[in-house]
């Protein structure tokens, strides 16, 4: 926690099939991240969810 508040660094980004991306969330753990991720993935929908660490680009 910091000053202004917790510490969030996860990001689950949902991407649809035209490559737009949205936030969905930020998370405390990689693992919370990746569980919601999964959890949304399970629909069977055609987007993509992916799981940053704020400040790093994906590889």
């Amino acid at each position: 926690m910091t000053d202004t508040g917790p510490v969030l660094p996860w990001l689950v980004i949902r991407q649809d099939e035209n490559g737009n991306r949205y936030r969905v969330g930020r998370y405390a753990t990689r693992t919370e991240a990746e569980r919601v991720a999964d959890r949304l993935d399970a629909h069977g929908r055609q987007q993509l969810y992916i799981v940053e660490r704020v400040g790093r680009a994906v590889t």
